[in-house]
């Protein structure tokens, strides 16, 4: 055991008994929360970070106990700050964070923790849990007026619900932020994209119809619409779909991508889509 454990648990130790004996209600758990934070900082100098993060529950134990919900909702967010090296749990002190966070009134904590216990989730590939957070996060971020980020987040939820192949969800999210960009001048220069994205969601559902009907609301959301790249990309998707042409297809995504590379969520949906384009292509060449 180095110096830095072993001054750890001698503070921790001087904690426990400082809970164990007498001592004035209120003055003993602070006593105790700050033995327990001295030994907290000696764990996680010698990097023992499982030690570190279960003191740090003792010590929002403490603070519970003295009524200090805004200190304890701290102590959790330093025990998931150490559970994030070694384990999955950061997500359940992150979580009694919030709801403290959320009983004293600070909607922005909340709000920023929501949104880490959501990403935690995400990385998991827990899409479902990761899903519930982030659209807390952004209601939060929504009451306290902050749409920009309100808006980034509610855009990740959009991302993942394409993933799990809720197309209409997605889009619907895309269409939503895209309108409420418009009325911002530092905003709506992002638009497009935030349509391309709404646009590919509506390709992924292999209907044409349904893709040139969405190219015209775009327009009316955003009146430059069609002069962008973007908007040609999709024009010409839809009418390679509309034809069955799955060499037309490949190509408008490799002009597309040899100007502005394409992310890995919008390559993984267009790929799905020209998959389900070969498809019919496949089944239409059986048929003849």
């Amino acid at each position: 055991m180095g110096d830095h454990e072993a001054r750890g648990d001698d503070f921790e130790k001087k904690a426990e008994k400082k809970l164990s004996g007498w001592g004035l209600f209120g003055s003993k758990y602070e006593d105790a929360a700050d033995l327990f934070d001295k030994a907290a900082n000696s764990f996680k100098l010698a990097k023992n970070w499982s030690r570190a993060a279960s003191v740090y529950i003792k010590i929002a134990n403490c603070h519970l106990k003295g009524d200090s919900k805004h200190e304890a909702a701290s102590a959790y967010v330093e025990a998931a700050n150490c559970y994030k090296k070694f384990s999955p749990q950061a997500a359940q002190a992150l979580n009694q964070a919030v709801n403290l966070f959320l009983e004293i009134g600070r909607l922005n904590m909340a709000a920023r923790y929501s949104k880490d216990i959501g990403e935690i989730y995400q990385q998991e590939q827990d899409l479902e849990k990761a899903t519930d957070y982030l659209e807390r996060a952004a209601d939060l971020f929504d009451s306290e007026g902050q749409s920009s980020q309100s808006n980034t987040i509610k855009q990740k939820v959009a991302e993942i619900a394409a993933q799990l192949e809720q197309y209409p969800k997605a889009t619907e999210i895309f269409e939503a932020i895209a309108r409420q960009s418009m009325n911002n001048n530092l905003l709506k220069y992002g638009v497009r994209g935030i349509l391309l994205n709404a646009g590919i969601c509506q390709l992924c559902r292999g209907d044409p119809v349904a893709i040139t009907n969405s190219l015209e609301r775009y327009q009316e959301i955003d009146p430059t619409f069609s002069g962008t790249r973007e908007y040609k990309l999709l024009a010409d998707l839809a009418a390679s779909m509309d034809e069955g042409d799955v060499a037309k297809f490949t190509d408008a995504i490799k002009e597309f991508d040899g100007m502005t590379r394409l992310d890995p969520w919008k390559t993984t949906l267009l790929l799905r889509a020209k998959n389900e384009l070969k498809k019919k292509e496949d089944d239409e060449d059986d048929l003849t």
